[in-house]
């Protein structure tokens, strides 16, 4: 105890008031006026008597009040009243009146102070008697602020609130349903009660006991209502990354998203949400590159990926991207060298896991960039129900009329992005590099560029396929080249997802043969409802049939010659249409050893090949001569030979 009233000191010394006041006065004690009262600083007086005072007043203090652990709240609530106090004995000090005053005075200004302006907590309005009760605990605890704090002590009842009780309403609420609080505490009382259990706890005991479990408990009361996911996503602690460790174009993370706009559908006309395919750098947060198409699939990641490629200057090391099926498709991950992208380009991927958005930092990417861009397009529809405009709800007449109802084309999407990325995205600032912004951690990366045409030829998909009839037939289309003509082997075909008109054949063995285009379907009435160029290109279908067929007969013969073997349909009484020359009569003639062997009737397995046949016949009989008149009036004569000759 520091200072002890002039009365109180008076009463153990068992002199009067008036004597000590005389000490005071005189000097020999140190003393101080506080409301027309006298107080005598115990330090001055004599040391026997400092230790009555010690004695009377400075008694043991409980030392229950300081090891009881204090929250932070009853902390904030302790320091507030503490100074409330001090500011009290303060005002005290310098008032010019009786302390009855003095503490109406303090008190009335306190409480009508519209901000009290407390360091810790706001304590509205304080009564007299409570600021004497603070004080006079303060000194019987030798100023120690813990005193103060809230002695809020739980006594639970096992009486009114049974373990019945907590098991029956702890069975409702732990369900993967997740029932409502108040709910399962009325379905709680009324099973308990219908098993005949009575003196039941009130409703704030049962919300007690919850709030109290679910502190207790958060893990159990998360995975049990809802699921092993949020129990990984709000309980489980997370893993923090060291980005800087990294570099720009080591790591570049990929995925899709639906934009929350409309464009118009190249191929239908009608408004439609787009896909957009992105690959960010994970070092600078930059949006390297991008495909927007109508949906997500393995052209419109591929396309991404090249875009990406090009723009980072160099081949990333990583691709760490989504676990989706397109992105995980056999173009990209196949593990021979032929046919898998990544193992092309020397990429190892990563997929991350499925339903872990969190690994993903695009996904943060994705959020911006809707907030930033895809907002301020007057073809926002909005992501879900809870964000969409208002012009889309119902009954917004005033919106729906004022709206701008313009919608972009799909390549004013892609230059309106590409925009945005230039100028606004890579000006904010770098997440991982402190100072520099995107663009500026990005430019300071990037490589120093790649052969685009060896990149393309990289990235086309190698497939094996079957030489059949009409060529290989590849994506419902069949790609033809001459070369193919008589082949009926395996091949290996490459393909750009970028343009599909051709394809390159090699051998199994990797020799290049040929470069194979699509061929389209003919009209099938080219002749009569087609146009120009469906007649033409029928014609040269044709041409090119009679074409390979003399190649293949020009051939044989060759064989023939190279084997001498005979062959009595190509004796030279015959008036076939491949006439054989002198050389290879003479040479069918030595080859025979017994008598020469009648020719027999030529067959024709078309018309138009007798038709060849007599056309190229010098002298025709009347009955040749009528078939041929009658051929040339024919629906199959003018739609090989065109008009009559």
């Amino acid at each position: 105890m520091e200072w002890i009233r002039a009365t109180e000191l008076a009463k153990i010394k068992g002199v009067s008031d008036r004597s000590v006041r005389k000490l005071v006065t005189s000097g020999k004690y140190i003393g101080r006026k506080i409301c027309q009262r006298y107080e005598v600083l115990v330090s001055s007086i004599e040391q026997e008597w400092q230790d009555e005072v010690n004695k009377l007043y400075s008694t043991e203090i409980s030392t229950e009040n300081f090891n009881t652990p204090i929250s932070e709240k009853s902390k904030k609530r302790a320091l507030t009243k503490f100074d409330i106090v001090m500011k009290w004995r303060a005002f005290c000090v310098n008032y010019k009146g009786k302390k009855v005053d003095a503490i109406k005075e303090f008190v009335s200004v306190y409480n009508n102070m519209p901000n009290k302006n407390n360091q810790y907590e706001n304590i509205n309005n304080i009564a007299i008697s409570t600021i004497m009760r603070w004080d006079r605990t303060l000194k019987e605890n030798a100023d120690n602020w813990k005193v103060l704090a809230p002695k809020y002590k739980s006594q639970p009842n096992k009486d009114k609130f049974s373990e019945k009780e907590k098991e029956t309403v702890l069975k409702i609420l732990l369900s993967p349903n997740q029932p409502n609080i108040g709910k399962a505490i009325k379905l709680t009382k009324h099973l308990l009660l219908q098993q005949g259990v009575t003196n039941l706890a009130c409703e704030m005991t049962y919300r007690r006991f919850i709030s109290k479990y679910k502190q207790e408990h958060y893990d159990m009361w998360i995975f049990a209502r809802e699921g092993a996911k949020a129990l990984r996503d709000k309980v489980i602690p997370y893993i923090e990354r060291d980005i800087l460790k990294l570099n720009v174009g080591d790591v570049l993370i990929g995925d899709g998203h639906r934009l929350a706009f409309e464009v118009i559908n190249p191929f239908t006309g009608k408004p439609c949400r787009p896909t957009i395919a992105a690959y960010q750098d994970w070092k600078s947060g930059a949006m390297v590159g991008f495909e927007v198409m109508l949906e997500e699939n393995t052209q419109c990641i591929a396309s991404a990926l090249r875009n990406s490629i090009i723009a980072l200057g160099k081949y990333p090391k990583f691709v760490y991207q989504d676990n989706g099926k397109a992105y995980k498709a056999d173009y990209f991950t196949a593990d021979d060298d032929i046919s898998g992208l990544f193992i092309k380009l020397g990429i190892t991927p990563i997929f991350a896991k499925p339903y872990n958005a969190k690994a993903k930092p695009i996904e943060r990417f994705f959020r911006e960039m809707q907030d930033s861009f895809e907002r301020i397009l007057p073809s926002f529809v909005g992501s879900c129900i809870d964000n969409k405009p208002a012009y889309k709800k119902r009954n917004e007449r005033f919106h729906k009329e004022i709206h701008n109802n313009y919608i972009p084309t799909m390549d004013e999407v892609i230059n309106y992005i590409t925009r945005w990325m230039v100028n606004f995205h890579y000006a904010q600032p770098c997440p991982n590099v402190e100072g520099l912004s995107i663009g500026e951690v990005f430019d300071a990366g990037k490589g120093n560029g790649i052969d685009i045409s060896t990149l393309d030829d990289l990235m086309m998909v190698n497939v094996i396929k079957n030489i059949g009839r009409n060529g290989i037939r590849f994506l419902k289309s069949d790609y033809y080249h001459e070369s193919l003509y008589g082949l009926r082997t395996q091949v290996v075909i490459k393909y750009s997802l970028f343009d599909l008109s051709y394809i390159k054949v090699f051998t199994m063995s990797g020799e290049f043969l040929c470069t194979a285009e699509r061929l389209a379907p003919i009209h099938p009435l080219a002749n009569y409802t087609g146009e120009a160029k469906d007649v033409e290109e029928l014609k040269q279908r044709i041409k090119q049939q009679k074409e390979l067929e003399k190649q293949t007969v020009k051939q044989y013969l060759r064989e023939l010659k190279k084997e001498k073997v005979y062959l009595p349909a190509l004796n030279e009484a015959d008036n076939v249409i491949y006439k054989p020359s002198i050389e290879d009569k003479k040479l069918l003639i030595e080859s025979l050893k017994e008598d020469e062997i009648q020719p027999e009737k030529i067959v024709f397995h078309n018309k138009y090949e007798r038709y060849d046949y007599l056309k190229n016949k010098p002298d025709l009989s009347e009955d040749e001569q009528k078939w041929v008149d009658n051929y040339k009036k024919s629906t199959e004569y003018k739609l090989l030979y065109g008009v009559e000759d």
